[in-house]
């Protein structure tokens, strides 16, 4: 019987809402240990008396660990299992923030936090692709949108460990990276709740295992619900076209990426995923020192920062709710044009309350952006490669997050405030225009039917441009 009409048949149950909770609380505490360098680094800057050049360099060391940690994680997740790499990246991360904790100097303080973003980005990078594959399509919107939201809560974390544990004593950066390990002990609760995905079994052949995930799934919806479930479409035809790619080296499926039907896939993930990660951590890393350097003392104020903060939450989950309504790649270009918009108000405001009001909105917006890609972009991908995918789209965008303060410190050296505002519209503007003009279409569609994998009855018109059915297919 087929197993992936099994599980699109399925409403969402306790089981499902179990899983959201793994994966938020995995990426609250992801935002959380990102966020918390805003808050060390006037601390340490102070206590070790660093330069410009080490500071900034400190900042970008979670980044620069993120993008080997998503590449990685993207290439051992398609080749060796969600489950294993989840369950790995957290160790990793929980680990090396503890050790950063012990820092007696700066540069193991740099060391470690790399590791730790290694362990970030890969636990980032596998959280939506892994649960993706449980979730039907007429829910998966709202359900990985709703679970990317888990981040603002982990940047609300740490405003408040800044303010409550970093402020007030001496050792307090220490203090908070002790507490940011703690999800070590979820270790041991993940071990034994998560399931493997059914979808990344079935690509390797390991057809029983799948059957006992499909049958958990489903006896534990039976047994909340009462009710008979749903009758399994009469729809056996589950030979994929990318199943020889399911052993296939990260080079081949990165070859793949690039080829036929992907190439256009592939081309908007990587500039969505730069063009917002190089406009969203430009603002959180380099914009209140502009506003503050241009006479905007509001920006160094706690106030300033929770309402940032505070308001990515509507940001994520509006976005979230949306998404299955107007299709992803509108929803993207919609707010994506509300953070341009944004931008702009923030280049023309003059007052504080006005830049608190444009700051917040810009923070809705792209942490809006944020929940959808981490749907859209899993989606698009067949089950053999989506976590390469997913990887890859993740670590290209960091490269837009470690040049984006070089890039802003020059536009305010050439043309001040209105410069990087500027360029911060432009490069939007661009994410958007991309999406709406190459952007696939994806709501309500079942990842197999999005990803090209049925021979001989998909919807997809990509498909037709380069058929994957032969074995041959790089």
């Amino acid at each position: 019987m087929n197993h992936i009409a099994r599980l699109e048949r399925l409403p969402l149950s306790r089981i499902h809402r179990k899983l959201l909770i793994i994966g938020g609380l995995g990426y609250t505490f992801d935002g959380a240990d990102a966020a918390i360098i805003a808050f060390i680094l006037p601390v340490v800057a102070h206590q070790w008396a660093l330069s410009a050049g080490q500071i900034s360099l400190l900042a970008s060391a979670l980044l620069i660990g993120f993008l080997f940690g998503a590449l990685t994680a993207g290439a051992l997740g398609d080749k060796l299992g969600r489950k294993r790499v989840m369950l790995g990246s957290l160790i990793v991360y929980t680990g090396m923030t503890l050790v950063a904790a012990f820092s007696p100097n700066y540069w193991v303080l740099f060391t470690f936090r790399v590791l730790a973003g290694a362990g970030i980005g890969a636990e980032s990078a596998i959280i939506a692709p892994y649960l993706s594959e449980f979730v039907p399509g007429c829910h998966r919107g709202r359900f990985i949108g709703a679970v990317a939201g888990f981040f603002s809560f982990g940047y609300v974390l740490s405003a408040l460990i800044g303010r409550y544990v970093i402020s007030p004593f001496d050792n307090g950066w220490r203090y908070a990276q002790l507490i940011l390990a703690v999800p070590i002990l979820a270790v041991i609760w993940w071990r034994r709740s998560m399931p493997e995905s059914p979808r990344y079994l079935l690509s390797k052949g390991r057809v029983e295992e799948a059957e006992q995930v499909v049958s958990v799934l489903e006896d534990a919806v039976r047994k909340e619900t009462g009710a008979t479930l749903p009758p399994v479409p009469d729809d056996t035809d589950t030979v994929s076209a990318t199943g020889h790619l399911a052993h296939a080296s990260m080079g081949k499926k990165l070859g793949v990426l690039w080829s036929g039907p992907f190439a256009k896939r592939t081309l908007v993930a990587w500039v969505m995923w730069f063009c917002l990660t190089f406009a969203y951590y430009g603002f959180f890393t380099m914009m209140p020192k502009l506003l503050a350097d241009s006479g905007m003392t509001v920006v160094k104020s706690f106030s300033f920062v929770l309402y940032i903060y505070l308001a990515q939450i509507p940001g994520y989950f509006s976005a979230a709710f949306l998404s299955e309504y107007l299709d992803r790649k509108r929803s993207i270009a919609l707010y994506l044009s509300g953070a341009t918009l944004a931008a702009l108000g923030m280049a023309l405001s003059d007052s504080s309350s006005a830049i608190i009001g444009f700051g917040a909105a810009l923070s809705l917006f792209m942490n809006g952006v944020y929940a959808l890609l981490y749907t859209y972009t899993p989606e698009t991908y067949p089950t053999e490669i989506r976590a390469t995918g997913q990887g890859t789209a993740s670590a290209f965008g960091r490269i837009g997050g470690i040049i984006a303060p070089f890039a802003f410190t020059a536009a305010a050296a050439q043309g001040g405030l209105n410069a990087v505002f500027g360029v911060t519209s432009v490069v939007l503007l661009a994410g958007a225009l991309t999406v709406l003009s190459l952007g696939l279409a994806t709501k309500g569609r079942t990842l197999e039917d999005l990803s090209a994998e049925r021979r001989g009855r998909t919807t997809d018109p990509d498909r037709a441009a380069a058929p994957l059915e032969s074995p041959a297919s790089p």
